[in-house]
Formats: structure tokens, C-alpha cells, sequence
């Protein structure tokens, strides 16, 4: 098992989908702040924006000024001169602790002049909805993007060694999980950042299809050509083994939340967010599983 590393995962009319930028967030070319801007759908968001010509700003403990969600002396510098934000919570906005950080960075991105927030919440977690219900009631245009689990799990940290080891083992039974492509939250992220019309959305993305780990997993054997064994474990086991590995305790907890709890059944349907959002419909997992077997990734 690898270790554990998650991100922190209608047709509207007079859009254009190549160039459809606000006015009013272009006219001084305020910087976007992008948290998280490193990571799955932060990175993406990013490098859309700036292939708009858009000035971006990422927030990441490694970026200049630093942004640090457990360090709240770095958040005012971060929001120096920033009019709009894409907020991701590291490492989930279930763990303890998220709603209240998430309400404190909110109120000071308004004080400091921050009138649009795009959050980047999950489907089916409570804490996460209270999250929502903070930027919602923030007094500023906002746009929440719910999101299912990222396709992009498989192949970007989380469970890329398991993959390239031939045999994945989770604590998943039969539930349907309606993989989203992180591609297509950036795009409906950045929709949300440049253009008019989704402000007050609420945005739950979704793959086109529900497929279980051991259906995910079975699509990228046959993108690659090989075989790849998916084991079903306990949670039980699953966390123990975690811990062997030296994983910390709260992401341990994290992860056992995350599949005893959001995938019980709950989020096992499909909803239109995306075809909302951009007028288009979602990627299938198996273009991803396709394209990204094409990069060489699950090769090494």
C-alpha cells in the first residue's frame, strides 16, 4: 500500500469558453491567490490562469510569501492586493479544526479587500458543507465546486505506487464512486474566477459513471496492458498497515473517514455540476486512464 497523500479532492449563455474573462477582474490585473496551488486542482487552476495572461499567486509553504494554513501570520501577506481567491483546505476540510481555519481566512480575505472566493469542498462530508455555509455567508460573490474523488488519485501521489506495484488494496467494497477528472474541476474553478454568471453556484461535480475501485482499477490495467490485482481489505487492516508504514496518526484517521464514511453509498450518483458550469459533459475515467497511460507513468 502506498502512502497517503490527498488534496488538499445548465448551459449558461454569452459565455466564451476560451477568452470569457470579467471585466471587473481584469481591469487592474489583481493577482489571483491560488491555495494549494501545487496541488491536484491547484496546479491546474493555476496554469490555466496564467495561460489567460492572468497574474496568479500561489499559496504553498514553498511559495514567495509563503501561505501556511497552520501559521496564520502568512495569510495577510498572501491576500496583499488580491481581489479573488481559489480556496483548498490542506489536508481535508473534514479533519478537525478545517471549519474554524476556513472562518478565519475568510474574514480576512474580505477585510483585505477579497471580493470573490471559490471553495473547493467534498461531496458527502459534514464538515465540509459547514465549510460552504462560512464562505456563503461572507458577504462576497462566492462559488463552491463540490467535488467526488479525483481520477487523478491513481496517478499523482496518493495511489500511484500501488498501481505501478500491480496490486491495490483498499478498504472498498462494491459502492460507486463517480470519479471526476481534476482537469475539469480546474476548468470549472476558473470559470468561476474569470467569467460572469456563476456567482451564488453551487457547483457538485461528478464523472459521467459510477465505478467501483476494483472497475477503476480494472480500466487502468487495460490502459496500460498489464495486470493489476485489486484486494479488498478491512479498514481495520488497512489503517494498521498505514501505520506500519509510518503514516501520522491524522491521516490515518483521514483516510479511514474518508472510506468508511463518504464512500458508504452516499455519493453513489451522478450529477450535472460540470455540464452547468461549462456547458459540456464530463471526462470519462477512461480517457484519463487512456491519456494518462499514454504519459508513461505507470510504466516506471
Amino acid at each position: 500500500m502506498s502512502t497517503i497523500v490527498k488534496e488538499t479532492r445548465g448551459i449558461r449563455p454569452g459565455k466564451a469558453a476560451d477568452t470569457g474573462v470579467s471585466r471587473s477582474l481584469t481591469a487592474n490585473q489583481a493577482p489571483t491567490l491560488v491555495l494549494g496551488g501545487t496541488g491536484k486542482t491547484g496546479r491546474r487552476v493555476a496554469e490555466r490562469l496564467t495561460a489567460r495572461g492572468l497574474p496568479v499567486r500561489i499559496g504553498s509553504r514553498a511559495s514567495q510569501p509563503p501561505f501556511d494554513w497552520e501559521d496564520q501570520t502568512t495569510w495577510a501577506p498572501a491576500l496583499q492586493g488580491v481581489e479573488a481567491a481559489y480556496v483548498t483546505y490542506y489536508p481535508d476540510l473534514a479533519v478537525p479544526g478545517a471549519v474554524d481555519a476556513t472562518r478565519s481566512f475568510t474574514a480576512l480575505a474580505v477585510a483585505s479587500g477579497v471580493r470573490r472566493l471559490v471553495l473547493l469542498s467534498g461531496r458527502g462530508e459534514d464538515e465540509a458543507e459547514r465549510a460552504e455555509q462560512v464562505v456563503q455567508n461572507a458577504g462576497v460573490d462566492w462559488t463552491i465546486v463540490r467535488s467526488s474523488w479525483f481520477a487523478q488519485n491513481f496517478s499523482e501521489n496518493y495511489l500511484l505506487d500501488a498501481v505501478l506495484s500491480g496490486e491495490v488494496a483498499l478498504p472498498s467494497g462494491d459502492v460507486g464512486e463517480p470519479f471526476v477528472d481534476a482537469g475539469d474541476v480546474a476548468d470549472v474553478a476558473v470559470a468561476a474566477l474569470t467569467e460572469d454568471g456563476h456567482t451564488r453556484q453551487l457547483y457538485e461535480v461528478t464523472g459521467p459513471r459510477l465505478l467501483t475501485m476494483a472497475d477503476a482499477v480494472a480500466e487502468i490495467a487495460a490502459a496500460i496492458g498489464r495486470e493489476i490485482r485489486f484486494i479488498p481489505v478491512s479498514p481495520e487492516s488497512y489503517s494498521a498497515a498505514l501505520t506500519e508504514q509510518g503514516v501520522p496518526a491524522d491521516v490515518v484517521w483521514l483516510v479511514n473517514y474518508l472510506f468508511t464514511t463518504v464512500l458508504d453509498g452516499r455519493n453513489a450518483y451522478l450529477t450535472d455540476g460540470v455540464r452547468r458550469a461549462l456547458g459540456r459533459p464530463p471526462r470519462d475515467f477512461a480517457t484519463y486512464a487512456r491519456e494518462t497511460a499514454a504519459t508513461g507513468i505507470w510504466s516506471a
